[in-house]
């Protein structure tokens, strides 16, 4: 992997399904910060509505999926709620090289096994203001079953108290996603500023 240079960060955005982690993410692209790039994790999941290839995911069959893993081109891989979610190395390193801050959004698994692999990557754990606010996501998602949304709430109760594993926790409070963001892009810049 890219060592990280003087400037460049690699952040981890991390928390149960459904509490907003694309959403974060969408909205800090749509900010569209100098020095940043937004990974783009490759999947073998099918599309929701208006997630396009190659912006929101890779959309990959199972055999392109597994055949990146052959090759060794995935940073960390997993099988997560029946299909495989993996972020690409070349991206990743690419980025560093270049100087860019690397945000990469993936499961609580995910995070640890990045932190395993470089450790001085920042972990930030989203949190749901409550689980019924968690709840009404995945039902207004409108693409989870009742049994679904079942099994993601009971891993999510496993997932947040995992967050005190991570480096920061932010709560992402119901129409102040921009609030959210902010805190996001605070944290990089104090962490930026104070790394050497």
């Amino acid at each position: 992997m890219q060592k990280l240079n003087r400037k460049s960060l690699l952040v981890v955005i991390s928390g149960p399904s459904g509490v907003g982690k694309d959403v974060i993410i969408e909205e800090m692209v749509r900010q569209n910060p100098k020095d940043y790039h937004f990974t783009v994790t490759a999947t073998t999941r099918r599309p929701r509505d208006n997630e396009l290839n190659g912006v929101n995911h890779y959309f990959l069959s199972l055999k392109e999926f597994t055949s990146m893993i052959d090759n060794d081109e995935l940073l960390e891989w997993a099988k997560v709620y029946g299909n495989y979610y993996g972020v690409p190395k070349k991206q990743v390193n690419d980025a560093l090289r270049d100087g860019n801050h690397v945000i990469i959004r993936v499961d609580v698994q995910g995070a640890k096994r990045i932190k395993s692999i470089m450790p001085e990557s920042i972990l930030i754990f989203i949190h749901p203001p409550n689980f019924d606010i968690l709840k009404n996501h995945l039902i207004k998602r409108g693409v989870n079953s009742d049994k679904d949304i079942s099994i993601r709430l009971a891993e999510a109760k496993k997932e947040i108290p995992q967050s005190k594993k991570f480096d920061y926790s932010i709560i992402n409070e119901e129409n102040k996603l921009n609030e959210t963001v902010e805190k996001i892009y605070n944290i990089i810049t104090v962490k930026s500023e104070n790394k050497y």
